[in-house]
C-alpha cells in the first residue's frame, strides 16, 4: 500500500495494489473516487480537497496496524 499527497492540488491517493492496471472510476461524490481494476479489485482511492474532507483544514495523523514491513532496499 502506498499513500501519496499532492500539496499543489490538495489530493490524496491511496494505492492498495501495486502495478499498472486499466481501471474504471466509481465516483462516490465530488471529492472521493474509487479505482476499480480487473476482477472488481479495489486498486486505489482518490480524495480531492483532502484537507477539507479528512481534517477540517489539517490532514489527520495516520496509524497503520498489522501491516508487514517492506524489506530494506
Amino acid at each position: 500500500m502506498k499513500i501519496s499527497y499532492d500539496t499543489e492540488v490538495d489530493a490524496l491517493y491511496i494505492r492498495l495494489v501495486e502495478g499498472e492496471y486499466e481501471c474504471r472510476t466509481l465516483r462516490l461524490n465530488e471529492e472521493i473516487a474509487l479505482n476499480i481494476g480487473p476482477g472488481e479489485v479495489l486498486v486505489g482511492i482518490e480524495i480531492l480537497d483532502a484537507k477539507q474532507v479528512l481534517g477540517k483544514g489539517e490532514l489527520p495523523s495516520v496509524i497503520l496496524e498489522n501491516l508487514p514491513l517492506a524489506p530494506a532496499a
